[in-house]
């Protein structure tokens, strides 16, 4: 049991430090060395570092995979009809969730600030995700391009008139602004943004009225833009999605990474009547939301800013054609566009699917149910790092009777070290003798070496999928816990925990029973402590989950311990 224990564990430690010295590549602006395709983003930042023009002043030409039809460039410069475009204005709107910024070209949102969340390098900052400046480029856009027949019609480069209220008022439960452009190729589009009291989604109604004497059958798009580039302040010791997403009934979610897009390989269904397209990222993501039932051609392209830097951005895009509309009349098409936290229970109210943007990976059927029971401890305990605490005590009193076998097993393994020991002192120059004999002794003996590594493999799963849960869930952002924890999701500032948690983790390697082999036994002591280095950079919430889980392993393997008869016993390594 040992050999095999310790081959898995080995196999786990090498996979850490391959995953550790890839990110501290990564982490040091280098390429990564054994997954190359975890530094795509880095590369896409280090080609736009340093000034470059705003995103609505550059050119984004690109076509819709699939589609017939090309989507329009973001440029300033010219209107679609060829004339000079007005000057716009930008201008900010408030609700008592939602600070965003808007501009009267094509009524397209270039900035949002969340109310309620602290930026993750300066907590007296409100967080920014969508934004257009030097530095960042992530934008929500849409309009309306030509079917079949060639025309120019109102799109997010289009100037257009704005009006309604700035500051949703204390007794209001909505506000609505309104962006009108002027006739262009005879379609009129209206667009009216409606931000609700303490809502993320935003309903964006497209009004199109056909000004002319012939029927038109024009096409709705939607579509994010977004630099390559990972959030800043984000750890390189723990990887999170950063990137596009595709959501259909029939494919359900699919994640697609940057570099797939800007190599041409990304695979994601490509037309459907239902689901979304969101930009994701740790904790946060935007994402359009077209009416179920209809058709949409979905696509995920990098787009080129002027001056020479090329695919520095990424574009997700739906493109809906609509039904002919009759001359003088209206057609409007109603949308809602998500920019806002991950929490759970609204995402799964806003949309089918929306949810599972917060990404807990191959485990979320084991995830989710984690998740509610934390959040159901928390809305007792009011606190999110008691809630923690209180959700391994849960998992460990469920586990217990595994527990239970496991540690009963590393007793007897314990209980006849001494007789192994002697044996293998013994018959060191004869090996096949000396397995004969260790595998009499276990029968005489009753120990089955593989006791204690079935119950503890089964429960792997799912403390794997706990650790998801408190990476992912936006909860623990500025969650403080007690004393010197103000926020589960940074690391301890004194590295307190780190340090206790080492401590536990290494007291709890000290009362397994010492492998045979005195070289193995120093080896197994180096483990444990190049896992605990990881600890010093990880969110305080997981460190409290480790240390939780931690204490009560050794306190259930003390007591059983001490029931068998095998007094506890701390085996140290001799380094000599």
């Amino acid at each position: 049991m040992n050999d095999i224990r310790r081959t898995i564990l080995w196999v786990i430690f090498g996979f850490s430090m391959v995953l550790l010295w890839d990110q501290w590549q990564i982490y040091n602006g280098h390429k990564a060395t054994f997954f190359p395709g975890q530094s795509a983003n880095v590369d896409a930042a280090a080609s736009i570092a340093g000034a470059k023009p705003a995103a609505s002043d550059a050119s984004v030409p690109a076509s819709v995979t699939g589609a017939s039809t090309a989507l329009p460039a973001s440029s300033a410069a010219v209107a679609d009809d060829g004339a000079p475009s007005a000057p716009s204005e930008r201008f900010t709107v408030n609700t008592d969730v939602l600070s965003l910024r808007f501009d009267t070209q094509g009524g397209t949102l270039v900035g949002s600030e969340f109310l309620k969340y602290g930026d993750t390098l300066d907590h007296a900052k409100r967080f920014v995700l969508l934004d257009d400046s030097k530095d960042r480029i992530y934008l929500a856009q849409s309009g309306v391009v030509s079917g079949a027949v060639p025309g120019a019609f109102p799109t997010h480069k289009t100037p257009m008139a704005v009006s309604g209220a700035r500051e949703l008022k204390d007794d209001a439960q909505s506000l609505q602004i309104r962006f009108e452009s002027a006739d262009v190729g005879g379609i009129k589009l209206v667009k009216t943004y409606t931000l609700k009291r303490g809502s993320y989604a935003v309903g964006v109604s497209h009004a199109l009225t056909n000004t002319t004497g012939a029927a038109i059958a024009p096409q709705l798009y939607v579509q994010l833009v977004r630099d390559g580039n990972k959030p800043p302040g984000e750890s390189s010791f723990y990887s999170t999605f950063t990137g596009p997403a595709v959501y259909t009934e029939a494919q359900k979610y699919q994640k697609v990474e940057f570099a797939d897009i800007k190599k041409k390989s990304a695979t994601y269904e490509k037309q459907s009547t239902t689901g979304y397209v969101a930009m994701v990222q740790h904790y946060f993501a935007s994402a359009w939301i077209l009416p179920e039932g209809m058709s949409r051609t979905i696509s995920l392209d990098p787009v080129e800013l002027g001056g020479g830097l090329p695919d520095c951005c990424y574009r997700a895009a739906m493109v809906a054609p609509l039904e002919a509309i009759a001359p003088g009349t209206t057609r409007t098409v109603e949308t809602t566009f998500f920019v806002g936290p991950q929490e759970e229970k609204m995402l799964e109210a806003l949309a089918p699917g929306l949810e599972l943007v917060k990404d807990y990976g191959w485990l979320t059927i084991l995830a989710k149910p984690l998740y509610f029971l934390l959040d159901y401890i928390h809305s007792v305990i009011q606190n999110w790092g008691w809630a923690i605490v209180g959700l391994v005590l849960l998992l460990k009193i469920a586990f217990y009777w595994l527990n239970a076998k496991a540690y009963s097993s590393m007793a007897k393994m314990k209980a006849v070290g001494p007789k192994i020991t002697e044996m293998r002192e013994r018959l060191k120059d004869n090996p096949q003798q000396m397995q004969q004999e260790m595998m009499r002794i276990y029968r005489e003996e009753k120990v089955n070496p593989m006791g204690g590594c079935f119950p503890i493999m089964v429960q792997i799963p799912v403390f794997i999928a706990l650790y998801w849960v408190l990476l992912s869930s936006v909860e623990m952002r500025n969650a403080p816990w007690m004393g010197w924890i103000h926020d589960l999701s940074a690391p301890d500032p004194y590295y307190i925990l780190p340090v206790i948690m080492t401590l536990t983790t290494m007291l709890q390697t000290a009362l397994n029973p010492a492998p045979p082999d005195p070289l193995q036994a120093k080896m197994m002591w180096f483990m444990p402590l190049a896992f605990s280095v990881m600890f010093f950079f990880f969110p305080s919430g997981l460190v409290v989950y480790w240390i939780t889980n931690n204490v009560l392993s050794i306190a259930q393997q003390w007591l059983i311990n001490t029931r068998m008869g095998v007094p506890p016993q701390f085996n140290l390594p001799s380094f000599k």
